[in-house]
């Protein structure tokens, strides 16, 4: 028999509840988080001004703004495959490689950043007609080793590790509409512009952090093909002739028929 700690009833052995009261006789245990090392692409925005923001405007007021703020940046950044690891007041930060990871999560980040970009410009529209005022973001994006907790529910963060904190210190560094992205996040994300703004020196970084300025300015919510590989270099097929020969005569059948 298995006395119930709450009310000393006793309960016959393998029960979870006590029959007397109704208490659990023993707390079910929570599977453990999985976590693994990841690397992924973090972007920080944050609004600037946002303390004068809230003396001018009324509490209900200042609600809407930044809930309309929110909404609008979580589908852009949901847009491009991102996942939002939360809103700290009226900063949000994202994550993109967990807890899917594709291989182009760098491009993915900026190609978010030009499109939350964009799409404050079209909220700001709407925000002046209803409430007179206008939001300016800053952002920062870099890209690094984190250690990923993959099974993590999903109000809680997902991440943890350096390039977190990178991240957080370039958002800071940049001028409102600015986006600036570590050296390394610009490597691994073809086809933009960037301007190279040399070696930022960051609050709580021991080494000063590569970065360039996002100046490509194209709208971003139909960007082009993007080409896999590495520019200039060719790898052929190698010993696949037959299966390669099979693919396109399949392929000239279909295209002439028309079905598949």
């Amino acid at each position: 028999m298995t006395r119930c700690p709450a009310c000393g009833g006793e309960n016959l052995d393998g029960a979870r509840f006590c029959s007397h009261c109704g208490r659990p006789l023993a707390q079910v245990r929570q599977p453990a988080d999985e976590a693994e090392r990841r690397l992924v692409t973090v972007l920080f925005a944050d609004i600037t001004g946002s303390t004068p923001l809230g003396e001018e405007l009324d509490p209900e007021d200042l609600k809407d703004v930044l809930g309309a703020y929110a909404e609008a940046m979580r589908e852009e950044i949901e847009a491009e495959g991102g996942t939002v690891e939360k809103f700290i007041g009226d900063a949000v930060m994202a994550a993109f490689g967990v807890p899917l990871a594709h291989e182009d999560d760098a491009a993915r980040a900026v190609r978010a950043a030009l499109r939350m970009r964009a799409r404050l410009e079209r909220l700001n529209d709407e925000l002046e007609l209803r409430h007179g005022v206008r939001l300016a973001m800053r952002t920062g994006i870099n890209t690094g080793e984190v250690v990923a907790t993959t099974s993590a529910r999903p109000d809680a963060g997902r991440i943890a590790g350096d390039a977190v904190n990178a991240a957080a210190r370039l958002e800071p560094n940049a001028a409102p509409g600015q986006i600036l992205v570590s050296e390394r996040t610009a490597r691994s994300a073809r086809g933009f512009r960037f301007r190279d703004v040399g070696s930022l020196a960051v609050k709580g970084k021991a080494q000063p952090i590569p970065t360039v300025e996002l100046v490509d300015d194209e709208p971003a919510a139909h960007p082009g093909p993007q080409h896999r590989g590495v520019p200039g270099l060719r790898a052929p097929m190698v010993g696949r002739d037959h299966e390669l020969e099979l693919l396109r005569s399949l392929y000239g059948r279909l295209a002439s028929s028309g079905r598949p």
